[in-house]
């Protein structure tokens, strides 16, 4: 059966999971500890009030955070309040789906370098792409199988992205190539290894999260033939930089 988009929310908290999860009355706070927005945004549970989100807010400022609410399709009634108290739209985001066995296909290890723990290189291209320690440190909270991905062109490290299962689902995240080696097909050749790892380790379902504005992202999911399975963007509130 192919999952839902609340089945594929979950597997993107436990793929790219924040510090911690808090259940407060009808919110789940998230402490992101840095790690950025997927990590530290707040999300309704049941259908809320709009005197419900003051909750979420002072939750949010005891976390030394800036308030910020993931929207999701359910949460229209949210994104009109928000937006009335000036909050502004950030990062509209696209969750792609696909079947592993459609796209996995083993990479020879002179192309795709699979590794857990990370190697060096591998945290260095993550650092160059502005993917630093507090980033580094969600993919090491990943509690379920998970792996690192080295891409190689031409004997020279081009490319890394991080992969991590939640049952049947396996989220590929900070898939990132070195400029110099853009199309070269590195991307495509990690989206097949992940696919591959992930088969391999039980996974039905290749899914990842994408920002809309990254039009070369995009073209190149669906031309791999991902399917958009669910959508959301982020609500920030005002006075506050993306």
């Amino acid at each position: 059966m192919t999952p839902d988009s609340r089945r594929l929310f979950a597997a993107l908290d436990a793929t790219w999971p924040p510090a911690r999860l808090i259940t407060d009355g009808p919110w789940t706070l998230r402490e992101g500890r840095g790690g950025g927005k997927r990590v530290s945004a707040a999300t309704a549970n049941i259908p809320v009030t709009e005197t419900d989100i003051a909750t979420a807010e002072a939750g949010m400022t005891t976390l030394g955070q800036q308030p910020l609410f993931m929207i999701r399709q359910q949460d229209a009634d949210l994104d009109h309040w928000l937006d009335a108290r000036e909050y502004s739209v950030v990062d509209p985001v696209v969750m792609y789906l696909f079947p592993v066995a459609a796209l996995a296909d083993p990479q020879p290890m002179t192309a795709i370098v699979p590794t857990w723990p990370m190697l060096a290189i591998q945290r260095d291209l993550w650092q160059m792409a502005g993917i630093g320690p507090s980033r580094i440190a969600v993919m090491e909270r990943a509690a379920g199988p998970r792996c690192a991905l080295l891409a190689r062109h031409k004997d020279t490290p081009a490319g890394v992205a991080f992969v991590a299962a939640d049952g049947a689902i396996a989220m590929i995240h900070a898939l990132e190539v070195v400029p110099s080696e853009r199309r070269s097909g590195v991307a495509r050749r990690a989206m097949k290894a992940a696919s591959q790892w992930a088969a391999d380790n039980g996974a039905e379902w290749l899914a990842l999260a994408v920002t809309r504005a990254n039009e070369g992202a995009n073209a190149l999911y669906r031309g791999l033939g991902m399917t958009e399975a669910a959508t959301y963007h982020y609500r920030l509130a005002p006075g506050v930089g993306p």
